[in-house]
């Protein structure tokens, strides 16, 4: 009997649930009370189980019923996932979106597109990887992801065709109370290789035999950018973080930009393009999802100041929000309140 189970009768059962009664479920599937009544006493009697207590005023779930209706739910939500992932397949839509992304792309970018890929793609499974270097290409080239987005490997195979996305905000730091970070001046190239950089190591061999952006001779590498920021905060060494990675740090003073020679002051720009292979593009749902990352700003500009300490914090706190004396002298530098 189980086998002449039907959505049908799963559906009346949810609807009956959720408006509170059968005659609020008749309404809303727009039959009448006898017929949703009887379509529920038929899938009790299919079932063996009773699903409501009909002794009160209103239909009251039975313990068994509340049970069997999150399986009721699972099994209509699983069906209607299947045509939606079905209709699409039939026009063309990937049966799972995979992407790669560079470890120094912003994640809050990537969460926000998933949140609205989730709303206009609900059939599509979405699979993220996140690597770095030749590991963002790597999985592309294999055939494993639809999509990636790279940065960090300037060298971007033959085999893949590649679309601009907007670049990351990239500055060289140490910790506050680093050597490097007291230095006076611009950093010249021979101090830096004085001290040890922390780089990030590539899990594929595409970048074998070449160095990218490594400035000092003495070197730590890692494969996590995580780690990477924490040896950083701890003073282990100095190197290259996207600014969207160290904001805060740069904010409460944890971490401080090192002026090196030859970078700009306001740091650097790493590219970021997605890339996938020439002979697979993109499905619907993948050309969507490059689109819309098109349209996310990411972190670029001015790296944030560190907060201001020891005597000219002081000098500041006495005279911030104080009102200058009538003509009196504004000492240079110094802040004021703004005019009342």
């Amino acid at each position: 009997m189980l086998d002449a189970v039907s959505l049908d009768q799963l559906r009346t059962f949810i609807a009956a649930v959720d408006e509170g009664s059968f005659s609020a479920a008749s309404r809303k599937l727009l039959r009448s009370q006898s017929v949703v009544s009887e379509t529920i006493s038929n899938l009790e009697e299919q079932i063996g189980v009773p699903l409501f207590d009909r002794s009160g005023r209103y239909p009251k779930l039975t313990p068994a019923g509340v049970v069997l209706l999150a399986d009721a739910r699972s099994i209509v939500t699983g069906v209607d996932l299947l045509k939606a992932r079905a209709k699409g397949m039939a026009v063309g839509l990937e049966p799972e979106l995979s992407v790669v992304i560079d470890v120094f792309y912003p994640i809050d970018a990537i969460t926000q597109v998933a949140k609205e890929f989730r709303q206009h793609y609900p059939g599509v499974p979405l699979r993220i990887y996140v690597e770095a270097l030749g590991g963002a290409i790597q999985p592309i080239l294999d055939g494993r992801c639809s999509i990636g987005i790279v940065g960090s490997l300037p060298v971007i195979p033959d085999a893949l065709t590649n679309e601009r996305l907007p670049g990351i905000a990239f500055f060289m730091v140490a910790a506050h109370d680093h050597p490097l970070a007291s230095y006076k001046g611009k950093i010249p190239k021979e101090v830096l290789g004085k001290h040890t950089q922390i780089v990030l190591t590539d899990r594929s061999d595409l970048s074998s035999g070449r160095e990218f952006g490594v400035m000092s001779s003495a070197t730590w590498r890692l494969a996590d950018l995580f780690a990477k920021h924490h040896f950083l905060l701890n003073g282990l060494g100095w190197g290259g973080m996207p600014l969207h990675a160290v904001r805060k740090d740069l904010e409460d003073g944890r971490l401080s930009v090192l002026p090196i020679e030859d970078v700009p002051p306001d740091g650097l720009i790493l590219p970021m393009s997605v890339v996938w292979q020439t002979k697979s593009p993109p499905g619907p749902a993948g050309r969507w999802f490059i689109d819309r990352l098109k349209q996310i700003p990411v972190s670029v500009g001015k790296a944030p100041k560190p907060p201001v300490t020891g005597k000219k914090a002081r000098r500041s706190a006495k005279f911030y929000g104080k009102r200058r004396p009538r003509g009196a002298c504004r000492p240079r530098g110094w802040r004021v309140a703004d005019p009342e």
